[in-house]
């Protein structure tokens, strides 16, 4: 770790807060100099006789020109986000002052940040793991209360305390196996391998609840893609404009006039689905633009994670319903099957279809049912608690760390039945060690830290 923080001793500035205007900006400094320069600009008192973690009002110069009157927010090494001396300079929101400032403060010495550095910083300094670093960008990227929630979850360390459970587990037992190989002559096992094999077990299952949940974090990550398909004047159009609650799509009783995807997100019950309005299918159209948005919609649907097939209660047979659904089985499609135009007076129609138990009937003009239909979609499409205080992995890096961690863990699963060797024992338990320090930032290079943080908003 510390070979890593060589180079990173220099001081660092940037805007905190999103460019633009607004009422007030937030200008970070942080690293040695902090305080320095900031005290040069600062004529209404002494920063370097200040307290952390307090506040002071005053003008910011730069010589003799007045910059802005600002609040600065003074924290202290190591009681701080990056655990060097952090300054927050909160001054009006106009982009000129702002850059006034960041140049006055780059002209004494001071880089430009970054993106992600502070973060890094915090990283590198011990005050934050990797997993946790992560869902800071994850937290400022939430756009659903699922997302902010498993964000906030593993950035306080709750991802991390899972993590230095199992951690810790290996590393008591690989103490052992390591002991025995400093007695090798003598013969001697320290570890119970019964007492392994039920950890290891254990750790495995453990393991494979994370790998498991990454499923459910997926889709709070990046919501759900639903694509709505049917017939030329099925009512998609309506749909899409009654789940949204407004008139986003155009709706005519000319068949065809969907010719492009439409893609619209909705929030339901705190997760993101993404609303794909297709052309209608139909097989013998003439119009070569009518064909390539039926083509579109053929892939959006193969693409969809649910597919919501919509149709006329009134126009469609149950034996061409019945094809439909066995098309979407032979490839595998997720669906829901919705029969529209199915006002109070339609019962007879409805009555047709009584074969397909899992069909919902609704009416998109009428608004009839719609609020059902959301919660089948959540069911269909979340498969666990989204509102469980357990750990929901959500990255990707951290979901193949874990598979490949589960694969170690296995192979030392296998080594015991096989009694293999203490030594070739403990190779394989350093790799368990190994995979789990990828995710936490134990086991890490420069370069896979740089290609992490570059992912970040300059700031933070």
């Amino acid at each position: 770790m510390n070979t890593s923080l060589q180079g990173w001793d220099d001081t660092i500035v940037a805007l905190a807060t999103a460019p633009g205007i607004g009422a007030i900006g937030v200008i970070r400094l942080s690293g040695p100099k902090s305080f320095e320069v900031i005290n040069e600009m600062f004529p209404s008192k002494d920063l370097l006789k200040q307290s952390s973690h307090t506040l002071h009002v005053g003008l910011l110069k730069d010589g003799n020109q007045v910059l802005d009157e600002v609040v600065l927010s003074l924290y202290k090494n190591p009681k701080s986000y990056t655990g060097e001396d952090v300054i927050e300079i909160s001054c009006h929101g106009s982009p000129f002052i702002q850059e006034q400032i960041i140049q006055a403060i780059a002209a004494r010495g001071v880089r430009m940040a970054k993106p992600g550095e502070f973060t890094q910083r915090a990283f590198l300094k011990g005050k934050l793991d990797l997993a946790q670093a992560e869902a800071v960008a994850d937290l400022i990227a939430s756009n659903s209360a699922a997302s902010q929630r498993a964000a906030l979850h593993t950035m306080r360390g709750g991802f991390s305390s899972d993590l230095k459970q199992l951690r810790e587990s290996l590393i008591s037992f690989s103490a052992l196996i390591e002991l025995e190989l400093d007695f090798s002559q003598e013969d001697v096992e320290f570890a119970d391998r019964t007492q392994f094999k039920k950890l290891i077990a254990d750790l495995g299952n453990s393991t494979q609840q994370l790998i498991n949940s990454f499923k459910l974090g997926n889709v709070i990550k990046n919501g759900v893609q639903v694509a709505i398909i049917g017939k030329p004047n099925a009512g998609k159009s309506t749909l899409l404009n009654t789940l949204l609650n407004e008139n986003r799509a155009i709706v005519s009783a000319i068949a065809g006039t969907t010719r492009d995807t439409i893609e619209e997100v909705l929030n339901i019950e705190g997760v993101l689905f993404r609303l794909i309005d297709t052309a209608g299918i139909r097989e013998h159209t003439l119009d070569s633009i009518e064909q390539i948005g039926v083509s579109k919609s053929k892939e959006k649907m193969r693409s969809a994670q649910v597919v919501l097939y919509l149709f006329d209660i009134q126009e469609m047979e149950p034996a061409e319903l019945t094809t439909i659904v066995n098309e979407f089985k032979a490839e595998q499609i997720s669906y829901m099957l919705i029969g529209n135009k199915a006002e109070a007076d339609n019962n007879a129609a409805r009555s047709k279809f009584s074969a397909f138990s899992d069909c919902i009937f609704i009416s998109a003009k009428d608004n009839l049912n719609i609020d059902q239909l959301k919660k089948l979609l959540v069911q269909k499409t979340i498969m666990g608690d989204i509102h469980t205080e357990s750990t929901i992995v959500t990255n990707a890096r951290h979901h193949q760390a874990l598979l490949q961690l589960a694969a170690s863990l296995q192979e030392v699963s296998e080594g015991l039945d096989n009694r293999i060797p203490g030594d070739l024992l403990a190779l394989d338990i350093r790799e368990c060690l190994h995979h789990l320090g990828t995710i936490t930032g134990q086991i890490t290079h420069e370069d896979q830290l740089d290609f992490i943080f570059s992912k970040f908003c300059i700031g933070k």
